[in-house]
């Protein structure tokens, strides 16, 4: 027997509505007109505040992820070019349903992409939180820069592509217009990339892998809290010129900073002039993440201390460059 739940009182589908997954809830808007209506009605009075809202579009593929507050992601929505669809070659878009959510076959894939996201996002009454784009996704950018007042948290940006200048080209473009509050992950860039901008303010910032590009000067112009950097060709004189920069009240806001080296890296005596001194304290330090903040220990290594009386803690080996910041 059919369920009547377009004549249940509200309580009640608000209950039902919270048990379905965000993907169920998509296509189950699809149902008709007045299910839409009902959902859209349930979310603009009951916003999931703990839910995010992520946009892809990776290797021509556009996505709409949902990320619960246990940190899952969920595919609910995805769109493709019409060509993928088989038997579809007269068509110029179609809207199929696989077992997880909804597919848009579209002719114009970019426009497929944002019909997703803004169906979704209006659905649901959320703003687009993070954004995964390869070096063909940059109209990304701009088009969420356009379409919502809130800052994007994070961006995750990647050159997938061996297309050398052009994706240099593009990447450059990327850093420079890219806006985030919270993080910033980079990857996939090519050895030819070179990069003359600021980048931030965010929290976090993760390079990895293909690190390569990444300079001295670039370190000194990256505005974050947490920076990682992983198979860095930074050398140990460029550490001394940052540690003399970070002195002087450069990078004032960092509070930790992991260099992990590609090759091993010969740490001698650090310059005269940045009073390093050894250290045997064992401290702990928390790097404070998005619903994973998590704690740690520094043993021992050289003590530094800014020009204003901050401190920081330095451990290094072969592979690996520690700085932790003791701000007040």
């Amino acid at each position: 027997m059919p369920f009547p739940i377009l004549r249940t009182s509200f309580v009640v589908l608000s209950e039902i509505i919270s048990l379905l997954e965000p993907n169920e809830i998509v296509t189950a808007s699809f149902c008709s007109k007045n299910v839409e209506r009902l959902l859209k009605g349930h979310f603009r009075q009951r916003k999931p505040s703990k839910w995010r809202l992520f946009m892809v579009d990776y290797n021509s593929n556009g996505h709409v992820k949902i990320v619960k507050s246990i940190r899952i992601p969920t595919t609910v929505m995805m769109a493709k070019h019409i060509s993928e669809l088989a038997g579809a070659a007269d068509k110029q878009n179609e809207l199929r349903f696989l077992p997880e959510f909804p597919v848009i076959y579209s002719e114009d894939r970019l426009l497929g992409t944002k019909i997703i996201v803004d169906y979704v996002t209006d659905l649901l009454n959320l703003d687009i939180y993070g954004l995964y784009v390869d070096i063909n996704g940059t109209w990304a950018i701009d088009w969420i820069n356009n379409r919502q007042e809130t800052m994007l948290s994070g961006i995750a940006l990647s050159n997938n592509t061996n297309y050398n200048w052009y994706g240099d080209e593009i990447m450059d473009y990327e850093l420079r217009n890219a806006r985030a509050s919270d993080w910033f992950f980079i990857s996939d860039v090519s050895d030819t990339f070179r990069y003359n901008g600021k980048l931030g303010p965010a929290d976090h910032l993760v390079i990895d892998p293909s690190s390569h590009w990444v300079t001295i000067g670039n370190l000194m112009n990256f505005d974050f809290i947490n920076i990682l950097i992983r198979e860095t060709r930074i050398s140990f004189s460029d550490l001394n010129s940052f540690l003399r920069h970070w002195r002087a009240g450069g990078s004032h806001r960092l509070a930790y900073l992991n260099l992990e080296f590609e090759m091993d890296t010969n740490f001698e005596n650090f310059d005269e002039d940045l009073e390093i001194v050894e250290t045997n304290e064992v401290r702990k330090y928390r790097v404070e993440a998005e619903g994973d903040d998590s704690d740690y220990e520094i043993q021992g290594g050289y003590s530094i201390q800014r020009m204003d009386g901050v401190k920081a803690t330095i451990n290094c080996d072969l592979r690996m460059f520690l700085m932790v910041v003791w701000h007040a």
